[in-house]
Parts: C-alpha cells; structure tokens; sequence
C-alpha cells in the first residue's frame, strides 16, 4: 500500500472477503429442474380432440413459450408416460367482422400440442 493511499486496510480486508463469497457460491441447480407446472395449461376438448383421441392422439393448451422437449417432460412428469412424438401448433390471435351485428371480434391465439403416444398407453384427461 502507498503511503498517500484512500485505501484502508479494512477496505482491502472487505473486498477479499466478499469475494472469498462469491467463489463458494456454487449453482446446484440440475438441467432438469424447470417449473414444468406453467407449461401444460389445460387440454383441449374439442370433436376433433376427441376423435383423434382414439387414436392415442392427445391435444393440449400449452404455455405460449413452451418448446417440443418442455411438453414431453411435462407429459413424462404429470402422466408418467413417454410420447412418441408432439406436434406444437401456434394459432394466432385475429380479429374478423360479426355478419350478425357488424361489430369487430377478436379471437384469442394460442399454442396447441398433439401429443402422439404409443399403443395401450393413455392419459386420463378428466
């Protein structure tokens, strides 16, 4: 330390010790461990739904940010089966004429997910 120096040796013992802290913290979080709750919002019941679920052919409503390896977890996590293979469909939000009354209505987007299992398993949507 220079003889004309600000620094006090407090200061210096702060420092060192605040990163001394630091390098212990270490990040123990797991690749695996996302708040998977937020991804499957809720399944779609529709004809269509329906009669594709026959076919182990499953609709969901799923979280506009949720990517084709976030549903499959969260299938995997909630249901306990393993899809085959998931389709994500966007349906985007658009706003059309009423023929009735000639007002504007909007129809709300959202993100779809086919989620395609394999034969005998199932998921019991109600």
């Amino acid at each position: 330390m220079a003889l004309f120096s600000r620094k006090t040796e407090s200061n210096v013992e702060k420092k060192e010790s605040a990163t001394a802290v630091k390098k212990t913290v270490v990040n123990n979080t797991l690749p695996t461990d996302r708040n998977l709750s937020i991804v499957l919002q809720a399944p779609r019941i529709t004809e269509k739904s329906v009669a594709k679920g026959e076919n182990n052919v499953y609709t969901m409503i799923v979280h506009p940010s949720a990517t084709k390896f976030q549903v499959r977890d969260a299938v995997k996590a909630y249901f306990n089966v393993t899809p085959v293979k998931i389709n994500i469909v966007n349906k985007k939000a658009k706003t059309t004429m009423s023929r009735a009354k000639g007002r504007t209505v909007s129809v709300k987007g959202m993100k779809k997910a086919y989620i395609y299992l394999k034969q005998g398993d199932s998921i019991s949507i109600v």
